[in-house]
């Protein structure tokens, strides 16, 4: 990464500093098409803004927030959207526990009031898959206000300075639903598009076992081939996903690189016309 302003990579020595004694998993840094893409994210987290990132699925969204929480040291705490969240799973509940013989009701934080108490991350990811009318409580946490009020406990929980939020969304998916603007206007935000080239070929070489580098670039060209697919309208943005061609790559250190592509991302789609392109595809550069 190009050499950061000298105040903010001030800020990311000192949170490493702050949170040393939370031993943070160390993880592969994410590697972006656009090295800009890494400097504004880490500015925006490091000047205390939420990021918002918008991208297909396999894009490499959770791989990215995954690695600025491990450039600022932070731990992360991670909320998963469905139409079921409500407020406990964000928040917490309350449950009756045993103290020396007697029963007591105890509050069991959630993710939100973790990282907020702690200054740690908290990662939303499919925000968008959300009820719209659940995730209002969450407007003071995202605001210049950063508290909420625990409608569990009635404890006004005010979030220390080093909290930040990450969300992740997949537009135009089935079952999301477009955030209000009140709610996008809390975040800055960044598309994360695929990534192709020397800089997919990196990303392989990083993340899956493959080693042959050759049959590695094979795959490269397989990924722009597929994203070409993806974008004329003639497959769904998974097929081009990288997480599966990671899992392709993992496959064909085993067996042959055709079976390997049909039982990862071949496999994953539903509509037998898009396996058989995917496949076509395949076989012009495996057969």
């Amino acid at each position: 990464m190009s050499t950061l302003p000298d105040k903010i990579d001030q800020i990311i020595k000192e949170r490493k500093l702050l949170f040393q004694q939370n031993k943070t998993e160390e993880v592969n840094p994410y590697v972006a098409q656009s090295e800009a893409l890494l400097i504004d994210t880490v500015i925006s987290l490091a000047l205390g803004k939420n990021i918002l990132l918008k991208g297909p699925t396999g894009s490499g969204k959770t791989k990215l927030s995954e690695s600025l929480a491990s450039h600022f040291g932070q731990p992360v705490h991670s909320v998963n959207c469905s139409v079921d969240l409500d407020a406990e799973a964000m928040l917490g509940f309350k449950t009756i526990i045993e103290v020396d013989g007697k029963s007591r009701i105890d509050f069991v934080e959630g993710p939100v009031i973790k990282a907020m108490k702690n200054g740690h991350l908290l990662y939303i990811d499919e925000i968008n898959m959300a009820k719209p009318e659940t995730l209002p409580i969450l407007n003071g946490v995202l605001d210049y206000r950063r508290q909420i009020t625990n409608p569990f406990t009635g404890e006004v929980v005010k979030a220390k300075a080093t909290f930040s939020v990450i969300a992740a969304v997949n537009e135009g998916y089935a079952g999301t639903a477009p955030l209000n603007e009140a709610l996008k206007n809390r975040f800055v935000t960044f598309d994360i598009p695929y990534i192709s080239g020397d800089v997919l070929l990196s990303v392989l070489k990083q993340e899956s076992i493959l080693k042959d580098e050759k049959l590695i670039q094979l795959f490269v060209s397989l990924s722009s081939d597929l994203t070409a697919l993806v974008e004329s309208g003639r497959l769904p943005e998974e097929a081009s996903s990288i997480r599966a061609l990671v899992d392709a790559c993992d496959l064909a250190v085993y067996i042959p690189p055709l079976r390997a592509v049909e039982r990862a991302i071949a496999g994953k789609l539903d509509d037998d016309r898009e396996k058989a392109a995917v496949m076509n595809a395949a076989e012009t550069w495996f057969a």
